[in-house]
This record gives C-alpha cells, structure tokens and sequence, in this order.
C-alpha cells in the first residue's frame, strides 16, 4: 500500500525544484519529518526472540503531528485523558466556517487569524449561549481548527464539541439543554461573523477586509451526537487528531502521479481524485499549521483552569459514580501507568518466544541487513505456549 513518505521521499525534489524557496519553515519541517519517519535516519532499536535467537529491527517515529502514521498513538493517549472528563449528557456538534473571501488573508496571516478563527466562535457560541431565552448558562466547548476539504482543498473552519447544558450564573446548578437544540443557528452566524471581523481588524489595523464578508452568509452548522459514552469520545477523537489525509485512502502511485478517494458530502459518494505528485504534496503541506499552534482549545468549564468546576459538574451528575482517577503508587506514578509500562511481544517468525530489547540504533543513512522494517509486533499473551 502506498503511503504519503513513500510520496515524499519519491518526488520530493521535484516538488522541492517547484516550490522550495517559497516554502514556509513549518512545511519545511514536516517535509523533512514525514520523509525519515521509521527509517534508518532516525535511530531505532534491536529486539531478538528469546527462543529462536530471530532479531527483529525497528525504526523511531517522527512524531510529527502531520504524519499520519504517528497520529495512532497520539488519538489513544487523548481518548484516554478525556475519557475522564466525559459528561453523562448528550453532546452537540457545532461548525464554523469563513466565507471563501476571507481564505486568501487566512493563509497570509495564518498564526493570527487561526486564532481568531477559533477564539470567535467560542466566543459568540458562548455568548448567545448565556440568553436565558436558550439556555441562560455557562458552557464548555472543546474547538479544533480544521483546514481541508475531503479532497484536501484550503477550507478553514472550526469544529466545536459542546455538552448539552451548561452552569449557572452562580454556579451552583446544571441547566440542560433541550435534547434537539442549543442555540439558533442564525442569530449564531450573525455573532459569530462580528465578532470575528471585530477581532480581525483590531489584530490587523493595517490589512482591508473585503466588505462583500457583510453580504456574505457565514455558515455554522449544529446537529446532537450520539449519546453513548464512547460513540462520543470516538466523535471527538476522530475530528480532534486527524491529518489532512490518511494512507488508507491512497489508492496508487504511478507514472508521476497520485490517486486517492475522498467522500462527497453532497452527493454521498466516494469518489477518486489524480493530481501530480508536485501538486499533491502541495495540497498536503498547505494543511500544516504554523509551529507550536495549539489546534485543540477548550474555553468555559472544559478549560484547564477551570477544571475544578468540571470535578463539581460530574459529581452532581452522577452522584454514585465510581473514581476512575488512576491510583498513585508509592513512587509517585499511577497504578496503570506501572502495570502497562513494560510491553512483551511475540517473535514473528517462531511464535513462540518473546523478544526482548537488545541494542539501539543510532542515526544512520543506511539501514541495518535486515528483511522487515516494521514496527509493529504482535502483543504476547500473558500466558506463553508450551
């Protein structure tokens, strides 16, 4: 199966010729990432089978959160962190989108109106949210910045997971939303494109906005999610940790040029799109943000400062509920993080052994004599075969 490194490492300088002197020090740094992810250029380890004396090789991960193959990792570690925070109440769907006039300065001005993209449709959300017309309390969202399309084509727009409820002004009681509404999705747009224009113009005083964004309707879309516990936490994971494009949807790689699939949302069908392998990769790298931006904020009770009133929040709601808090051990750790920190794995060749750790690679251009690269080994049972 292809994947995006193969891509890169294939036609890079052929992309690298096209466009590299304009390229942005982020996309740079995802290039190079992607490019050496689980290769010899990065080190590894050594492991041999205890049993048949079979060694096996693995390379390091980049960790560069616009690799998809190093998102796996990362998705289980947040799911694992929010599962703790999980509200037993249903949750509501929420996306913001700009105007397609705006694209153009978004991507000029990429770290200062991500930013602002995200900050006001908080914001507006949480302000129409306060209207004791609708809810008349305060919520919590968790936002993610998103910036493609399913064809990978520029379309910022942010995604917000609220509860369906909020605390009152005097935040001593749970106010639930009706099952089927939070806020009106018009009045919703209206707030949501002042507030972002208001914030824009004060950040950049010396930029014009185009004036048609005033005759322009801002899209925000609302639905409820599912309600089961990890329906929900599987929502959430799969819109917060996620790449422009998985390797799963690339279908080949030949004669210069990229085949993938991607889902039409208004036809409900999936479809296959061929690029250039230049122009593909340039799709790609248009999706990574600008180094140390945090894509994922919470803002109102789901903030980290206000973690407290989340604690409250469960504790009224499920009063009886059991502490799923991890443990803390007498060292200081947690009783799950003792219990699962050492993994044993099963030798791929006799089945029977177990492989253990026997040296690490340090980085190198030339990869080891060996005949499997993957990283991947198969977990051994608690109980080994006799």
């Amino acid at each position: 199966m292809a994947e995006i490194a193969d891509i890169f490492r294939r036609y890079g300088h052929e992309y690298l010729d096209r466009f590299g002197n304009t390229m942005l020090p982020s996309h740079r740094r995802a290039f190079g990432d992607i490019q050496q992810c689980r290769t010899e250029a990065l080190g590894g380890h050594v492991a041999q089978c205890d049993h048949c004396a079979h060694l096996r090789y693995a390379y390091h991960s980049c960790k560069n959160r616009s690799c998809p193959k190093c998102q796996k990792t990362d998705q289980e570690n947040w799911l694992e962190k929010r599962r703790q925070e999980l509200l037993p109440v249903p949750y509501f769907h929420l996306v913001f989108t700009l105007p397609k006039e705006l694209r153009s300065l978004l991507w000029s001005h990429q770290r200062i109106l991500y930013a602002i993209l995200i900050k006001a449709a908080c914001h507006s959300l949480a302000k129409l949210a306060t209207d004791p017309r609708y809810l008349g309390g305060r919520i919590g969202v968790v936002a993610v910045l998103h910036t493609w399309t399913r064809a990978l084509l520029y379309h910022p727009h942010v995604h917000c997971l609220v509860p369906a409820g909020g605390l009152s002004a005097d935040g001593k009681y749970w106010l639930p939303a009706r099952n089927d509404f939070l806020v009106p999705v018009r009045a919703l747009s209206l707030i949501f494109r002042a507030q972002f224009m208001e914030l824009a113009r004060k950040a950049l005083p010396g930029v014009t906005f185009p004036e048609t964004v005033w005759q322009t309707s801002w899209v925000v879309y609302c639905r409820p999610t599912p309600q089961r516990t990890q329906k929900v936490l599987d929502y959430l994971a799969r819109y917060i940790l996620r790449v422009a494009i998985t390797n799963a949807r690339i279908l080949s790689v030949a004669n210069g040029k990229i085949s993938f699939r991607y889902k039409d949302s208004r036809e409900h069908c999936w479809k296959t799109a061929t690029l250039p392998a230049s122009d593909f990769i340039h799709r790609f790298l248009r999706h990574v943000l600008p180094k140390r931006f945090h894509k994922v904020r919470y803002y109102g009770f789901l903030s980290p400062k206000n973690r407290y009133q989340l604690t409250q929040i469960k504790q009224a709601l499920l009063p009886h509920a059991p502490d799923n808090e991890p443990r803390k051990t007498k060292d200081g750790g947690s009783n799950e993080t003792a219990a699962t920190y050492h993994h044993t794995y099963l030798c791929p060749l006799c089945l029977t052994g177990t492989l253990v750790l026997v040296s690490f690679l340090a980085p190198q251009r030339r990869a080891p004599p060996c005949k499997s690269h993957d990283v991947s080994l198969p977990k051994a049972s608690s109980r080994r075969p006799s």
